[in-house]
């Protein structure tokens, strides 16, 4: 978000913010649109009608780093201030030793300096200020909790980026990134055998969300970013992910628990009834008939029904799921085992030797 204008040897503020404006008409990314925003409400500048200044607008690269258009004889550039510099020294314009300053002031703090020239002449620098998310650290901190490791991928500057990183609590980030080294770093993780998945908004992030195993694409992002995605969220929130992560292990946990219980069950249940299904025919097998059912028939008829009732308990625990808890694989299983492996084998000895005493109450066997 831009949040000051900043102008430099001599130019005025009015003047730098009027370039400004004009470098971002066509600029479809938050910090385009919010340049417009900013000229229009702290200097009166309206923004303009792209079709009817008859500029020609120059998009944004990752070669050139920069953006802008062409009025009028103007030749007006905003974008990194590295590129920038060049662009004005490669015209035979100076450079004025306050932007050095100026620049290095606003990375030290987490922001991202944008530079503004018209023609040879540097008119001054563009404050963005990078608006991490409140509680960001804390969703950080889950995911290293999940094992999942995060990185900030950005085509700011080393400064910049660090400054973020530290806010965000990222576990790593690669600065001046441009669309080749996202893609590189992504294949890179893959050939590790890893999962990578990847939020990003720009058009220089959509080949990395086409490479990356799960692309998110963010609402408020570009439209190639929205196609080469997965999918687009629709609240913008890079975090999301841990929404997307903790939801498919939730389906995967509920999947393994039911199958756990349902495989303890069979072996415990059978191991129940069997005896006393057999040993009027081999009487020897009698001291394994540790529930004393009350007959064959009984055994078989309260397996029936116990199976029936079970499968109805289990629905609610089906439909609901089990409760995601950010736990490593062998605990998760450790858990699993103890509650639902446990339960499986307990639950048909109780309850079928329950539904044998009923049912000879009732004097139906």
């Amino acid at each position: 978000m831009a949040t000051e204008f900043l102008p430099v040897g001599g130019a005025r503020t009015e003047e730098l913010a009027d370039a400004a404006q004009l470098a971002s008409l066509a600029d479809e990314t938050p910090e385009g649109r919010s340049i417009v925003v900013l000229a229009k409400e702290r200097y009166g500048l309206r923004g303009r009608e792209v079709e009817n200044i008859g500029a020609h607008f120059i998009a944004f690269s990752a070669q050139t780093r920069m953006s802008g258009c062409d009025l009028n004889g103007r030749m007006i550039r905003k974008g990194a201030v590295d590129a920038i510099v060049t662009h004005v020294k490669a015209l035979g314009g100076s450079i004025p030793t306050e932007v050095d300053a100026i620049t290095h002031g606003i990375s030290d703090t987490g922001g991202t300096p944008l530079a503004v020239s018209d023609g040879n002449h540097i008119l001054g620098v563009v404050h963005l200020k990078d608006v991490v998310k409140g509680g960001i650290s804390e969703r950080f901190e889950r995911f290293r909790a999940m094992g999942i490791r995060t990185v900030m991928i950005t085509g700011d500057n080393p400064r910049t980026a660090a400054a973020i990183a530290r806010e965000a609590g990222v576990d790593d980030f690669l600065a001046e990134a441009t669309p080749e080294t996202k893609m590189r770093l992504i294949k890179e993780e893959q050939a590790k055998g890893k999962l990578v998945a990847m939020t990003g908004d720009g058009t220089n992030d959509a080949p990395a969300l086409a490479q990356a195993d799960v692309g998110v694409a963010m609402n408020t992002g570009t439209q190639a970013a929205k196609e080469a995605g997965n999918m687009v969220d629709l609240d913008s929130n890079p975090t999301k992910l841990l929404e997307v992560v903790e939801v498919g292990k939730q389906l995967l946990m509920t999947r393994g628990v039911l199958t756990t219980f349902s495989i303890a069950n069979d072996v415990a249940k059978y191991f129940a009834i069997i005896p006393a299904l057999f040993m009027g025919v081999y009487p020897e097998i009698a001291p394994l008939n540790i529930m004393r059912l009350a007959s064959p028939q009984s055994a078989i008829l309260s397996a029936v029904i116990f199976n029936a009732l079970i499968i109805i308990l289990l629905i609610p625990l089906a439909l609901r799921g089990v409760q995601y808890r950010p736990l490593g694989a062998a605990a998760l299983l450790a858990r699993s085992l103890l509650i639902y492996g446990v339960g499986g084998v307990i639950a048909p000895f109780v309850g079928i030797k329950l539904i044998d005493l009923v049912l000879a109450a009732m004097g139906l066997v």
